[in-house]
């Protein structure tokens, strides 16, 4: 595999940011580790962080690169601060540069392939919210996303009376005063897409029990049970940290429709 930091300018935030991305690459006298890269593009997992994160973290606290090595894909992991992968009410455009930019330049950087049922997204806690909004914001784009302990109910998160004032003023910063019934809703989302004839991507959802989020997951699993979507949803004892992570990245790429790299 290669790795590789990216470090370059973002039109639409117009700044300089980062990105980390995992490239495969076929060996063959690699002592402990079996790679695989097909022919061609390379199907893609864009693997988004968390709250307090970065785009180094799903490489310093899982063995990410490891699990992916025989499985033929690249993994791009992109830097978005505490956005939550939103156009900020006073802030970055990071909706925009998640959803349009950072794709078109990774793939101008790097041998990515374009073709829906070659791109996958995936992340954890605010990355799973990342990831869903995604998926039902742009299911002409992505064909599976997965949300690992997600913060997936942002209307009841942002009325939690547990939030600081810091914490709320924070969240309006970045929604505005008002979420629910909007296109940063999950829930609101999951509706629309219902009424659409869009192509709905396969969704994977996991989340610990013990885990403060754990009645937002409960909410969006609800409400998708409503939909035609298909969701694998997956719950056993387990926190908010890195050790539930690492066991479920492995299971998301298990259950990721990979078909088309295998015959790359």
């Amino acid at each position: 595999m290669a790795l590789i930091k990216c470090d370059f300018y973002s039109d639409t935030l117009g700044l300089s940011t980062s990105m980390h991305v995992i490239l495969p690459q076929q060996t063959h006298n690699q002592i402990g580790m079996e790679n695989v890269a097909g022919k061609g593009l390379h199907p893609t997992l864009y693997l988004l962080h968390g709250l307090s994160d970065d785009d180094s973290i799903w490489l310093r606290r899982t063995s990410i690169e490891r699990y992916v090595a025989n499985l033929g894909i690249a993994v791009v992991m992109p830097q978005v601060h505490r956005s939550f992968y939103t156009d900020m009410a006073e802030g970055g455009r990071y909706w925009t540069f998640i959803s349009e930019e950072l794709p078109a330049l990774a793939r101008s950087f790097f041998p990515l392939s374009s073709k829906r049922e070659d791109n996958y997204v995936a992340g954890l806690s605010m990355g799973g919210y990342g990831a869903f909004k995604l998926a039902l914001r742009k299911p002409d784009q992505y064909a599976a996303a997965a949300s690992l302990s997600g913060a997936l109910d942002m209307a009841a998160h942002m009325d939690n009376k547990i939030l600081s004032a810091l914490q709320q003023a924070e969240m309006e910063r970045i929604f505005g005063p008002e979420i629910k019934g909007s296109e940063n809703d999950l829930l609101h989302l999951l509706k629309e897409s219902q009424a659409s004839q869009a192509p709905r991507p396969l969704l994977y959802q996991c989340c610990g029990t013990e885990d403060f989020l754990y009645e937002e997951n409960q909410s969006f699993r609800n409400a998708c049970a409503q939909t035609d979507f298909q969701l694998t949803y997956e719950e056993e004892p387990g926190g908010h940290d890195w050790a539930y992570w690492d066991e479920k990245i492995q299971n998301v790429l298990r259950w990721l429709p990979l078909q088309s790299s295998k015959e790359s």
